[in-house]
């Protein structure tokens, strides 16, 4: 990718100029970091190990917590070492890496949870259909389908950023390297490719975000048809949690793009940002555990063999 700037590096910005304020981030960053790797990684291994997890719904989910570890960890670990070392400093490289991988993760995520919404829409509207709809190589391929266009999309908005002359200083009015405020800095009007690009997946949003909508009206018209009130909760308990990972999602990430500039500030940037970008990864498994009892069970049953002598702790088979 050409360099047709001067720009050797960039400078983000700081949450605060005062060292206890700056260790008082850092440590807040490194429990939501561990909590996010933690309750990630609890449902990778929960899903992986159980038999009676290996189901469409928790396969979408394994693919979920991969893209929530590498979203977050995109973000936070910079963000942690700059307010520990008391540094701004990004190198270009380094923030060209950070865009690629924000987006690509952020573009899969948004497409899988679309796939999860006509996952859970194709189980309650269409149950007799379920395994001829997604069968174990449709679920693979729908979700190499969400992978695939993360990356593609992250190759295009990485290559056309990157590829612009900047000079306007190499100052971000971020705590992470996004592209509009990098676009800010250039001095070409070439931004206005990018500029397309990201209308464009600003419209592909709102398509997705359309079948998101459409497919949970579907979903809890066949909900309230249900005769039995058993049947009607057993059916929210498994509709919910996505439909908050989506709301959550999906509302901050409009607000953050579409918001009107007279609302615009540095601090609400900030905490718009905080919300979609480091929230969700560390809130994402408490969501999809608390009202899912097989997803429990199974971590029961985990906690319980690690706790106790592995001599004496059965295999995942005999729970299953």
């Amino acid at each position: 990718m050409p360099n047709s700037s001067s720009v050797s590096e960039f400078l983000l910005l700081a949450f605060a100029d005062t060292r206890e304020l700056q260790l008082l981030h850092f440590g807040l960053f490194l429990g939501i970091y561990l909590a996010a790797l933690l309750g990630n990684g609890l449902i990778l291994t929960a899903v992986a190990c159980h038999h009676r997890l290996h189901t469409p719904m928790y396969f979408f989910l394994l693919n979920l917590a991969l893209l929530d570890l590498g979203s977050i960890s995109t973000i936070l670990p910079k963000a942690m070492a700059n307010s520990l070392w008391d540094t701004r400093a990004i190198s270009y490289e380094g923030c060209a890496a950070q865009v690629f991988f924000l987006v690509f993760f952020v573009g899969a995520e948004y497409s899988l949870l679309t796939v999860m919404a006509y996952d859970r829409y194709v189980a309650i509207c269409k149950p007799l259909h379920y395994r001829s709809l997604l069968g174990s190589r449709a679920c693979a391929k729908m979700a190499a389908a969400a992978w695939g266009s993360g990356f593609l999309n992250a190759v295009l908005h990485t290559a056309n950023t990157f590829s612009l002359p900047l000079c306007h200083g190499n100052v971000l009015e971020q705590f992470f390297c996004e592209i509009p405020h990098i676009l800010k800095l250039s001095c070409s009007d070439a931004y206005l490719r990018e500029g397309q690009l990201l209308m464009f997946s600003a419209c592909l949003t709102i398509v997705f975000f359309v079948f998101i909508v459409f497919s949970y009206v579907q979903i809890f018209r066949a909900v309230l048809g249900m005769p039995s009130e058993q049947g009607r909760q057993k059916t929210f308990s498994m509709c919910l949690p996505h439909l908050a990972v989506v709301s959550l999602f999906v509302s901050t990430i409009m607000f953050t793009h579409l918001k009107p500039l007279s609302i615009s500030s540095l601090s609400l940037d900030l905490v718009v940002s905080f919300l979609y970008l480091v929230v969700p990864p560390a809130v994402n498994p408490l969501i999809y555990s608390m009202r899912n009892r097989e997803l429990k069970d199974a971590l029961r049953k985990m906690m319980h063999c690690c706790v106790s002598e592995s001599r004496n702790c059965p295999s995942s088979s005999a729970y299953d």
